[in-house]
């Protein structure tokens, strides 16, 4: 093949690999704006078996059609943050890019995830490639964020935006928000490997959020649905005061460690921490404002599209509400908990304080951080409610081991609920499911000293006033990565 065919296929695939990722990613924005229709046809369901019931049952829960009143309500206050979350992302891809031309010139290309964020290579611990910087940061300090209400959208969320009384709830400030001139270091950068990740301000993909026009939006299934309604509790976990109490279980070990662990911190050079499965990046901002140099991971777009917002556009403590409870009649102790209001968020992330540098990667964690030049990098690792995400846990805890210095740290806190232990009709797929025994034989393995164990409980995205609480035991410990010559000796 001559170096000119070689370019053509090489740039066929960049095309190819593009289309994929446009796919996946409008997928998930029809997820979030499917989000109130799916929402509306519960609560239809809910009057269909009202309506079943016999006269005199009927008559003793006179207050039911004033329930599916203020279930509406919340749907709608709930649909005002979403498309809020939207209007505020910009796709670090072109979004108006011909998928199924692209797909059709290769009808064996692989599947493209449907809910995540396609990394590809990345040169150093701030992403870039090879050939450019291509930080995708998501806060622009001079720019004012106007909602676009003339934009297409769904008819739901036309009638919910028009609504004075919903946009007075779920947005306690006017709706267009000018940002700070000067946030200084208070600027939080997210990032995407890859060759083809742009920055998501400095250059415009799609005008005028042509990408929420309906012809582009797609019937997800509901499952894609239900992926919206995990992050809404997600929300609560991380940004609410109401999940101060997970907070404490989870993430407070995890500081309290890193704070012991690295007690002579530098602002000149602090210390660096890597955070995989950052999910909507409390815990990566937390240990940013400890004094280090944090960066977050994260594979998915759901997630992704929200930890931009709340980082980056909210302007103070309980800008915005939502009903993380109401999806659910299951176990509640009464109608007042399961329509309960929840202010977000419960700090001003851009005031925290956080320590220059601190970054949102995303990315796979296994392509983005088995590149060359991350082996030493790290001081320290933090794996909450992470490792059990692997189709193979081996691979992750090899990696850990590569991308830290020696000496450096790797903090866990977790259960091993393996993501994909129950897949069924997908030969090619992998999941190793490890006893715990067997996950602490391969870190040991793999140079790690376990310094401190401990088992900690605590659970996760769970309604703490339902009648029903999952909890994890979960495996909490600090192990340290020897020097490679003592870790090659205590092998031998």
């Amino acid at each position: 093949m001559s170096r000119e065919d070689e370019d053509d296929e090489r740039s066929r695939q960049r095309r190819l690999e593009e289309a994929l990722e446009v796919k996946s990613l409008r997928r998930i924005i029809s997820a979030y704006l499917n989000y109130p229709e799916a929402s509306e046809e519960d609560v239809k369901r809910y009057e269909r078996s009202f309506r079943k019931l016999p006269f005199s049952h009927k008559a003793l829960l006179p207050h039911y059609p004033s329930k599916f009143h203020s279930l509406r309500r919340c749907i709608s206050i709930n649909s005002y943050f979403i498309f809020s979350m939207l209007q505020a992302f910009d796709p670090p891809i072109d979004m108006s890019l011909d998928v199924d031309s692209c797909e059709d010139s290769n009808p064996e290309q692989p599947q493209a995830p449907n809910e995540n964020l396609l990394s590809r290579e990345v040169d150093g611990f701030t992403c870039q490639s090879d050939s450019a910087s291509r930080r995708m940061s998501c806060a622009k300090a001079d720019e004012t964020f106007h909602g676009e209400r003339n934009s297409p959208k769904c008819k739901m969320l036309d009638h919910m935006i028009n609504n004075e009384e919903v946009r007075a709830e779920s947005c306690h400030n006017s709706t267009v928000r000018s940002f700070p001139k000067d946030m200084g270091n208070n600027k939080v950068a997210v990032e995407s490997s890859g060759n083809d990740a742009i920055n998501f301000h400095a250059t415009a993909c799609s005008s005028a959020h042509d990408w929420l026009d309906p012809s582009l939006q797609l019937n997800v299934p509901l499952v894609d649905v239900d992926k919206v309604r995990c992050i809404i509790r997600n929300i609560v976990r991380d940004w609410a005061a109401e999940g101060k109490k997970e907070r404490d279980q989870c993430y407070r070990p995890i500081l309290e460690e890193l704070n012991s662990l690295f007690p002579n911190r530098s602002r000149e050079s602090p210390p660096m921490c890597l955070v995989p499965g950052a999910g909507l990046g409390r815990l990566a901002l937390e240990i940013s404002c400890l004094g280090f140099v944090s960066q977050g991971n994260e594979f998915s777009y759901y997630m992704m599209i929200c930890s931009s917002f709340i980082l980056n556009r909210t302007q103070e403590i309980g800008e915005w509400t939502i009903y993380p409870w109401i999806h659910s009649n299951c176990n509640s102790l009464s109608d007042s908990d399961q329509l309960r209001p929840v202010s977000i968020p419960d700090i001003h992330p851009a005031s925290a304080g956080i320590t220059e540098g601190f970054s949102m990667c995303g990315g796979d964690f296994v392509e983005v951080y088995s590149d060359p030049s991350q082996v030493g990098v790290w001081d320290a690792v933090v794996t909450c409610f992470f490792i059990d995400t692997a189709h193979n846990i081996v691979e992750y805890i090899e990696i850990i081991s590569r991308i830290l210095k020696d000496g450096g740290v790797w903090i866990n806190l977790g259960p091993l609920l393996y993501h994909f232990a129950e897949m069924y009709g997908q030969e090619d797929d992998m999941s190793i499911e490890l006893s715990l025994e067997d996950v602490k034989r391969v870190a040991l393995h793999f140079g790690f000293q376990f310094e401190k164990e401990r088992t900690i409980e605590t659970t996760y995205t769970t309604n703490p006033r339902s009648m029903m609480q999952n909890r994890y035991f979960t495996a909490f410990w600090t192990a340290r990565k020897k020097p490679a010559a003592a870790a090659k000796h205590s092998t031998e």
